[in-house]
């Protein structure tokens, strides 16, 4: 076999894998675009996606204003008990710190 054979045999090997790679790569990219296009639809201007994300981003803002309101209130009713809870969880934060501390520090 000569050097021009093995060369010619390879560089066919090669041409192949990037026509492979090149039909996946098309392939996937077309996946892709259809993929945004059913995206587009379904979050578009009459997507009803569109309106359960609203409605989630509406009640999650709500519940974290009427959350926001509630521990405020228990502060001004409550500031010593409040005092009380901050100071337990910093405690139970630097207690669990310690004891998952490896020896090494």
């Amino acid at each position: 076999m000569s050097r021009t054979d093995e060369l010619e045999r390879h560089y066919n090997g090669v041409r192949e894998r990037v026509r492979d790679y090149a039909g996946n790569a098309a392939e996937t990219a077309g996946d892709l675009v259809a993929r945004g296009r059913r995206a587009t639809l379904r979050f578009g201007k009459h997507g009803s996606y569109r309106r359960q994300l609203t409605r989630l981003a509406e009640d999650m803002a709500d519940e974290a204003n009427y959350q926001y309101r509630r521990a405020r209130r228990q502060v001004q009713r409550h500031p010593v008990a409040t005092a009380a809870i901050v100071a337990g969880t910093v405690g139970a934060f630097f207690l669990l710190r310690h004891l998952f501390r490896s020896d090494e520090d």
